[in-house]
Parts: structure tokens; sequence; C-alpha cells
């Protein structure tokens, strides 16, 4: 990563003294690999010590008058303790070992009669535990055989886990059960700490780093969530049915549910459905606090992703950017998904340099790689030196009327005039998106001339939308559209862009009891005529604060800006970029208790987009080509993806 920040410069000045310190204190084997910039498997992982232990977080979360305590389950090679060596550690912290698996194969925890874990989920301990890493797997509180109750990404969720890198570090105590008075020392780790983990597990990597806890160097967040509100809610429009009591009672063990009734009602109380901040939000927003983030960040997330939706890395990795931390980035065409299952090999390879440079100290150049990894097309990946890109600047595009009702131009003179369309919760964007060109009753689209030269978004957009409501309620929803063919990965499909084969690859080494080799994937495409690339919602009620909603006056005017969720997307030449604007988006918010017609004032109305090249590359793409007009009409619908499924409401696969 070019980016130079303020840990990564000191880095580059020492990180050959510590490959050498390093080396100094490995086995021959391993100092040669140090030498070259990559740990190898020389330890044996069949003898591999596995131990569970139980880490005092210091809280009362459910009320038993004793503190609780969270079970961490380990496997790290036996070696380097019986030589007087250390080694650091990667950990998965999750709510899932138990109730609902890990990895696109849904693996359970398994455990042997003495109850030390058989089979860990996932390739990290197959793979690296040989590679001289301690593999940790927490379960958070109030799941499988942890103590306390979840708080859905709040101080029991983040406490439980920043407790057991604090056990590593030696500021915590830890016994060898979940009752007894036996406390144990992390005596075989030098505390250096890497977190990773999907969705839940990810976002939990995201709020400890947030405490700034020491000894953690590291982390990976695949698809995670960086502010609870904002899964949720977006603006005040509410994007599933329900809140994060239903997702604690989803994930709680029974004996952490019998007494968990407290901590549940504070979740519904604090977390009201009508779309305003309160304090339960606060705490679970990590953003805010980036300021304190410690560690390095190598940051996964599918630009399609319509569970953990994009807004999150986008505002997360802009957050840090502003604090100097170092990052680095992939971005792929699907959904909630794992790269592991749909970028295996450079995967498994990249996370390899990654942790033995953060974690072993290994000048192996991965902090001089590019910044970002883009999936452009199924399995074909660009590079960008830094992101978003150098030269990427904003551009506010406009929109105006065209000849007919709801199919307008996007162009950067300012509109005039208005366009009305009445909120239909039957239909989504891909519906609108369809008929694009065509007056339809539900929404107002605003299209270019097909491009004579490249356009590339990259970042996060805003839509500030001026409009007139007929009802006391309105939701509205905002979209931008590449129109033209291509061939992407098939993101509405149930596994959102991949499929699963029957054979397998191996990844590390097996046991009996927990196998290093997992089911293969492949893109999983489709051919279509359009491709929606970046959404944004909003209750119109929260006009006048992101934090509170207030009923509407019919008749009366108002302005809001839509956060559009954040993207790199290439609209080539000869596509063309479309915005729509409409209402309730079906699957992916929830309506509003009217069915409002809005009116929008497009000379208020305008569209503020990250583009390579700034103004100066829209108009260039832009000019001499046909009339936006005649270019946006036909009769004939367009093909998408297919409709956003039905919206989920566990940040999972």
């Amino acid at each position: 990563m070019p980016i130079r920040t303020r840990c990564t410069l000191w880095r580059t000045l020492v990180t050959a003294a510590v490959a050498a310190l390093v080396a100094a204190f490995l086995s021959p084997v391993a100092a040669q690999a140090a030498t070259r910039g990559e740990s190898q498997a020389v330890y044996s992982y069949t003898n591999a010590v596995r131990e569970a232990v139980w880490v005092d977080t210091g809280l009362d979360e459910d009320g038993d008058g004793r503190t609780d305590r969270v079970a961490a389950d380990i496997v790290r090679p036996r070696e380097p303790a019986q030589q007087g060596r250390k080694v650091p550690v990667i950990m998965d912290a999750s709510p899932y070992y138990s109730c609902c698996g890990r990895g696109n194969e849904s693996q359970l925890k398994t455990y042997d009669a003495n109850g030390d874990v058989v089979q860990m989920p996932l390739f990290y301990d197959n793979f690296f535990v040989p590679r001289g890493y301690a593999f940790v797997g927490v379960d958070l509180a109030g799941t499988n055989r942890s103590d306390g109750c979840v708080d859905v990404g709040g101080r029991s969720d983040i406490t439980s886990a920043k407790a057991v890198v604090d056990w590593l570090n030696g500021r915590a105590r830890a016994y060898t059960s979940r009752t007894g008075i036996t406390t144990v020392k992390a005596s075989w780790t030098n505390g250096k700490t890497g977190m990773i983990g999907k969705s839940w597990d990810g976002t939990i990597a995201n709020g400890v780093a947030a405490t700034g806890v020491k000894g953690l160097k590291t982390i990976v967040p695949i698809s995670a969530i960086s502010s609870w509100y904002d899964y949720y809610f977006a603006k005040g429009a509410p994007l599933y049915d329900s809140g994060p009591d239903w997702l604690s009672d989803y994930v709680e063990s029974d004996g952490a549910r019998a007494h968990c009734a407290a901590v549940q009602q504070k979740l519904v109380d604090g977390a009201p459905r009508t779309g305003d901040w309160t304090d339960l939000w606060t705490e679970r927003d990590y953003v805010k606090d980036a300021g304190k983030v410690r560690a390095s960040v190598f940051l996964v997330h599918g630009m399609q992703d319509l569970n953990v939706r994009t807004k999150h890395f986008g505002q997360w990795w802009d957050a840090l950017a502003a604090h100097g931390v170092e990052r680095k980035i992939w971005l792929s065409q699907t959904g909630h998904v794992d790269p592991f299952d749909y970028r295996r090999t450079d995967w498994v390879d990249t996370l390899h340099r990654w942790f033995d440079h953060e974690l072993l100290g290994y000048d192996n150049g991965i902090d001089r790689e590019p910044t970002a990894d883009i999936e452009r097309h199924p399995d074909q990946w660009v590079t960008s030196k830094t992101w978003p890109p150098s030269g990427t600047g904003t551009t506010t595009l406009r929109p105006a009327t065209g000849t007919r009702a709801g199919v307008g131009t996007l162009g950067v003179r300012q509109g005039s005039g208005t366009e009305t369309f009445t909120d239909d919760p039957r239909l989504s964007e891909t519906d609108w998106a369809a008929r694009i060109g065509t007056s339809t009753p539900e929404k107002a689209g605003f299209v270019t001339g097909p491009l004579s030269r490249d356009l590339r978004l990259s970042g996060s957009s805003q839509v500030t939308v001026t409009a007139t409501p007929t009802t006391s309620t309105a939701h509205l929803s905002a979209v931008l559209v590449d129109l033209g063919k291509d061939t992407i990965r098939d993101y509405a499909d149930a596994h959102e862009g991949i499929t699963t084969l029957t054979d397998r690859t191996c990844w590390g080494e097996s046991t009996a009891g927990d196998s290093a080799c997992f089911k293969a994937t492949r893109a999983k495409t489709t051919p279509v005529d359009f491709t929606v690339f970046s959404r944004g919602w909003a209750d119109l009620g929260n006009h006048a604060s992101d934090l509170k909603g207030a009923p509407l006056t019919p008749g009366k005017a108002y302005t809001i800006t839509l956060d559009l969720a954040a993207t790199d997307h290439v609209v080539p030449k000869g596509h063309r970029l479309a915005l729509i604007i409409a209402g309730t988006d079906k699957d992916l918010i929830d309506p509003p208790s009217s069915t409002p017609t809005l009116t929008l004032d497009l000379s208020r109305t305008a569209a503020t987009v990250p583009l390579l090249g700034g103004p100066a590359a829209f108009t260039r793409a832009t000019a001499g080509t046909p009339d936006a007009a005649r270019a946006a009409s036909g009769s004939a619908a367009l093909e998408g993806a297919g409709s956003p499924r039905a919206a989920r409401r566990v940040p999972m696969r």
C-alpha cells in the first residue's frame, strides 16, 4: 500500500531489523523462511496443543452475581513453547460457532470428551498453525460455552472479545473452566494479535479495534458492519421489520436466553422503529472512534452486498483514512460472500503475506503494493495504487425533464420543472431500471446519452432531493444505474454470485476431526441490460435531522440528502449513466404508513458523485453524444440481475 501513514513509515525503517530478530529466535527452517519473507509449514498440526480457557470480562450482564466468562478455544503449535519461543495469534470472535455455523459449509465447533476443540470452523487453524501462529476462536458473550448476554455490537459483545486480547497480553484473568478457580496465563504468546472474520465476526474486529486496545496489530473485517444504526436504518427509513432484540434472540444460547430478559428489553427500548438515533446506536457506532484505532486494516467487501450494505465499508474506510490508519482493500462483484469462495488461491496467498508482515514483521513487500484490488468483471481483477484513486473529484450531476413524464436527462446544467411519482411498495429498483425509458407512475428516471469514454465512479455518492409529499409520511430511494449490456456476477441469486461445486481444494493440514479441504466454487454469472451499482434511502421525515424524524405537512416542500453506498464501478463507453428517484425499494426498505405521491423540484435536486477525472471527465464523456432524452426513451423492458431478495435480518451467509 503506497499510502504513507503514521505507521507505515516507521515500519519501513525497522521491518528488516525486526525480521532479523525474529529469525534469530526461530528454528533453522523457520529462520530461512523468514529471510524469504514467508512463513513455512514447519510445525505439526496433528500434534498441536488444543485447549480451552474462560476469560473474565469484568461484566455481569446476565445478573447472576458473578462476572461473565467467555470461552476461547485455542489451537497452537506445540514445538515453539517447548523451545521457549512465543507465537502471535489470529483470532475470530463469533456468535455463530454453535447456532449457525461459519463459512460456505456452515461449520460448527466440535469437541472431544475433555471439552477441547476438535473441529475449528474455516481454514485459518489448518493453514496458519503449522506456520507458527496460534488460532483462537472466541464464543461471544451469551453464545455457545460463554456466560453473559448478546447485546448485538454493544459493550458486552465488544468487551467479551477485547478481554481475550487483554488476556493474551497479560492484562486480564482466565480460568481453566467456566466455573472453576484455577487461573491460566497465555505464556506461549507474544501478545501480537490479528482479528479476522466475516459479517458479525468482522464487525467485532472493527469494534475491538475502535477501543484502541494494545496488542491488536491488525484486523481483517470481511463484509462487516461499522455502525449498527446503518444496519437497521438509512436516515430514518427502516431496512428490516425488526430490531437487534430479534437478532440477539436468534444467536443466544439457551442458558443465556433464560437469564437475559433485561438485556433484551434494553435492545427493544433503545431501538425504536421510528428510526430515531438513540444512545444505543451511539454505543454501537465504531466510526466515531476511528481515531483510537492502532491496528492496520485489511478491509474486504462485496459491492453488491445487500445484507451488510456497502455504506459500512465506505464510511469506515474514510474515517480510518482521516486518522492515517494503514489500510488495504478488496472489492468484489459479489453479495455477502467470503473471498475464500470467490478468489480462493489469491486470497489465501494475500492473507498469508498480510499476517506474515503485520504479525511476524516479515518484509515481503505487501505494504508497497497497490492499496486496492477491484473485481471489474467476474474473475477479472484490477488494482488501484490508492483508493479512491488519485484524481477522483466530486462532480455534481443535475436531472432535467425530458419530452415525456418521468423520462428525463442527466447532465451538469441545472434543471427546471418538476417530476411526480407515487410510491408503489410492490416494485423494486430492478423494476424501475427495467422501464427506465418508459413513463411509469412509480419512479422518475434521468439518463445521459451514450458515453464516448469510460466513466469511473470510486467512493460514496449523495443525492439531494427537494420533494413535496401528499401525505404525512414518505420514504425515498435513489439509485445509480449503468445502462448497457454486460455479464456480471448474479448477486441477486440465493448464493450471491457463486456456485458451490462438489470437488474440494485443501488449504493446510488435516486431522481426522478437522479437514483442511473445502468445496470449490465458481462464479455464477448472468447477462444483463443494466446494473444497479449504488443505492441510498431515507425517510423524508428526517429532512431536518439525521437523528430524529417528524411528521410531514402534505403540500409542503422538503429537502433531504440521501447517502448512496460506496462502490467502484466503470460505466463503459457506449453505455449510459442513469439516476432513478422513487419511493419504497421493495425488499430493501420497508414502506411508510401511507402511500404518498411526491413531486420533485428539479431545480433543487442533484447528485454528487466521485468521478475519476472530476467534472471534466464527465464533460468529455458526454460531449457530442446523441440527445439524452431520445437515448432514454424506449418501451422495451430491460433485463437486470433480478429483484433484490427479501430483506435478511442476520449478518451472515
